[in-house]
């Protein structure tokens, strides 16, 4: 599993996250592809777009999954 790491900021929302791992090509896309239901935030779908990830949680997408820290 990957880690991302917060460098100081208190939060990372999910659709940048997507975006900065490199897993999508653009934020767009990413919101998109959360509004499908495509991504889960701690083994569970989530749906916002913005929703803010915190150290101590984990992302997934497809078959890659990241814990933020």
């Amino acid at each position: 599993m990957e880690q991302f790491k917060l460098d100081g900021r208190e939060f990372i929302e999910l659709n940048n996250l997507l975006k900065v791992q490199s897993w999508v090509e653009s934020g767009g896309r990413a919101k998109v592809l959360i509004g499908e239901g495509q991504v889960k935030v701690n083994g569970k779908v989530e749906l916002r777009k913005r929703c803010k990830i915190q150290s101590g949680m984990t992302v997934e997408f497809m078959e890659q999954k990241v814990e933020v820290v």
